[in-house]
């Protein structure tokens, strides 16, 4: 997690922050009231193409925007309340995971930082990944809004999941797009914007990865395998996703 916090000294990763947020945020608010599905607390959320995007194209910046972004989002689009922190963690981790898990996950088969269309591997580790990032926000979010005894856990888990997997899966034809014009014309791809000693080399990266794997897929399924409350579980698979979060 160490580029998370270094990012903070570099204008062009500041400056990308607020790129991110601007569209997130935009594109949220402009379909914020189209079609809600919990009103106050979810809707069809188009605007979930971006944040895979953001975070393979920009790493911490694309993170740090999403969270910004659905702050804002809800501050503008009228949703603002107790909800908007868990969503402001649980939208950081949707931008964070991409980045941060996409050499981890498999690392036997040595994946570069860039996507590359070329190689059925990157694509099973994109829509892993997108999987994975979508619900850990769900298990994020839901644990905390159940706790506060807004919407059950059981439910806003299954919903905030399946809208930000299918988006961020439609999401990788906008990857495709734009990945190689921004590396390349426009050089703003995070890891030729920052240091590499800012990156940093966590010794136990694959482990935090999979650990947010397993944690994730608990949260979601684990009460239909383990008969647990689902509340239990989203505090058990919580505790797992921030951990291995903080070790990728």
């Amino acid at each position: 997690m160490k580029a998370a916090w270094t990012m903070w000294k570099n204008t062009r990763m500041i400056i990308l922050v607020a790129v991110c947020a601007a569209i997130y945020g935009a594109a949220l608010i402009a379909f914020k009231t189209a079609v809600p599905i919990i009103p106050g607390f979810t809707e069809l959320r188009v605007a979930n193409i971006f944040p895979m995007v953001f975070g393979l194209l920009f790493g911490p910046a694309g993170a740090w925007g999403t969270a910004i972004g659905n702050f804002m989002g809800d501050l503008f689009g009228g949703t603002i309340g107790p909800g908007s922190i868990p969503g402001f963690v649980g939208n950081f981790l949707l931008g964070y995971l991409p980045y941060a898990m996409w050499t981890r996950v498999f690392p036997f088969r040595k994946i570069s930082r860039e996507w590359k269309a070329e190689g059925s591997w990157r694509w099973i580790n994109y829509f892993l990944i997108s999987f994975v990032s979508s619900t850990a926000c769900a298990v994020v979010i839901s644990t905390f809004i159940d706790a506060m005894g807004m919407v059950p856990y059981a439910i806003l888990t299954k919903i905030i999941a399946l809208n930000n997997t299918l988006a961020s899966w439609i999401g990788v034809v906008l990857l495709v797009s734009v990945f190689s014009a921004t590396r390349d014309h426009l050089g703003l791809f995070w890891a030729d914007v920052m240091d590499e000693g800012d990156i940093g080399k966590p010794i136990a990266g694959t482990f935090g990865a999979w650990l947010v794997i397993v944690a994730s897929v608990v949260g979601l399924l684990g009460g239909v395998i383990t008969g647990l409350p689902g509340p239990t579980l989203g505090w058990i698979s919580l505790l797992g996703i921030l951990v291995g979060s903080f070790l990728l």
